[in-house]
């Protein structure tokens, strides 16, 4: 059984639902209101088309290329974390992402909404470390695809509520929250990076 809060917590953090709001709303500002659901059930169908290739495949992939996992949660805990500082000093999520707007309501929602705001690179990320066949049993990868899956519906549910929900936070109050998010997240990369060394110590110990 996993820990669905702390799955939760994590996916939510590297997800980031309430930044992914205000790129929703600048990305489909000129469509009608058709328009802008239909571009919210496309861009979290490709989320979730990615985040559980990930889960399914991606430590399969890892092995195909002779990498360690253990090599993989420390790189991939440093990218996370990376990506974790830029949220709390750089660019909040919404000021990066909305510079890349596209014409089509297709391309909008597949670019930059489902990739790289939504199956953001640390998404991808954390999908394979909490799903380490070594680690994980099947029915607990399908706990945790489960989990993704709630992320990505709330994530949805927020973009078809986006219009009220930025009358009541603002832009500033989504801004403070993707940063409160990136804090959160940096511990968890800086637990990826410090268990990722344990492992590798302990599989090529000499």
């Amino acid at each position: 059984m996993i820990d669905y809060l702390a799955v939760f917590i994590t996916f939510f953090a590297v997800v980031d639902p309430i930044g992914t709001i205000p790129v929703f709303i600048a990305v489909t500002d000129k469509y009608e209101p058709k328009i802008k659901r239909r571009v919210a059930l496309i861009s979290s169908i490709v989320s979730a088309c990615i985040l559980l290739f990930f889960i399914v495949a991606g430590e399969v992939l890892l092995r195909a290329l002779s990498i360690p996992l253990p090599a993989f949660q420390i790189s991939g805990g440093i990218v996370l974390f990376l990506f974790a500082l830029n949220m709390i000093f750089g660019e909040s999520k919404p000021e990066e992402e909305i510079k890349l707007l596209s014409q089509s309501h297709r391309e909008t929602a597949i670019f930059p909404l489902a990739v790289p705001s939504i199956a953001s690179p640390g998404a991808m990320l954390a999908a394979v470390l909490l799903t380490k066949n070594s680690v994980f049993t099947i029915w607990e990868q399908m706990q945790t695809a489960l989990v993704v899956l709630s992320v990505l519906l709330l994530t949805y549910v927020l973009m078809l509520l986006s219009g009220f929900i930025v009358r009541f936070i603002g832009s500033s109050g989504a801004s403070v929250i993707s940063r409160v998010m990136g804090l959160i997240l940096t511990a968890i990369a800086t637990t990826n990076i410090l268990s990722g060394f344990n492992e590798y110590n302990i599989l090529f110990q000499p």
